[in-house]
């Protein structure tokens, strides 16, 4: 059957998972750790408002599950860039127990151990792994981010390491659905101008409004780059607040999901 992304469970921990994606990685959800009120219960962002120390405990519970420690982990410092950075082993722990990254929305490292982590509510969190080296890479790809093809960039990054665009195995996680994401005339003139006529197909217009499928755009943006092989979730984050804290739906008064993936290099398949 072709692979598909599924949910996990572990006690109250629910995490989704690439069923094509051979090393530790997940999307997370809003279930399964300790923060509370508005930031209940998985909340993974530092910047929301929650203690210091219920972030912490909740990357220990997904730690715990996925084989990893909280200093093992380097977060994105997102500003809706197309700018991707190279971790390495050296860069452990950098925007989560010590001082972050400058700006990027994109992380890729080829270093035993490391975790990259990306943060998103609404928009598109990308995972990538090349089973042969062992090179993964993490993005988060705004609508903005999507029209300057961090997708394509991420990929370029991880073949600067070594990686073939050919052997990596992508996934889609969880973002504002086609179904909710409402647009002006802007959004879609951007993703026709990264896309050309190819972004038709993820373009529906409504009166005035445009609906926009970004899952789709980068997926496409991924193939055009040589990946072959792309998962996407079906998931709305903001039709599901059981599962998703979501921008347009909970504006501020939220906490972060995202997506991360640790590299395994000995585990050469």
């Amino acid at each position: 059957h072709p692979m598909a992304i599924v949910a996990m469970e572990q006690d109250s921990l629910v995490y989704l998972r690439a069923e094509g994606i051979s090393t530790p990685h997940a999307f997370t959800t809003r279930q399964g750790g300790v923060s509370k009120d508005h930031l209940a219960s998985l909340n993974i962002g530092f910047s929301r408002g929650d203690s210091r120390e219920n972030v912490l405990s909740n990357y220990t519970i997904l730690g715990e599950v996925l084989g990893f420690t909280p200093d093992q982990v380097a977060a994105t410092r997102q500003t809706h860039s197309d700018i991707v950075r190279t971790v390495t082993a050296k860069d452990m722990g950098r925007g989560i127990t010590r001082s972050p990254f400058p700006e990027c929305d994109a992380l890729v490292t080829a270093d035993e151990g490391v975790v990259l982590v990306v943060f998103s509510a609404d928009c598109t969190p990308i995972l990538l792994h090349d089973p042969v080296t062992g090179i993964v890479g993490a993005a988060h790809a705004g609508w903005r981010g999507t029209a300057a093809d961090i997708a394509g960039k991420t990929v370029a990054a991880m073949a600067a390491l070594g990686a073939d665009p050919a052997n990596i195995h992508a996934a889609i996680g969880p973002n504002i659905g086609q179904c909710c994401f409402e647009t002006q005339s802007d959004v879609p003139e951007a993703m026709v101008k990264v896309l050309g006529g190819q972004a038709e197909e993820f373009i529906a217009s409504r009166g005035r409004s445009y609906y926009v499928d970004l899952k789709g755009v980068n997926k496409a943006l991924l193939e055009r780059a040589g990946v072959r092989n792309v998962e996407v979730s079906r998931l709305c984050t903001c039709c599901r607040e059981d599962l998703f804290w979501s921008y347009r739906r909970n504006g501020d008064k939220r906490g972060s999901q995202g997506a991360l993936i640790q590299c395994r290099r000995e585990a050469k398949v």
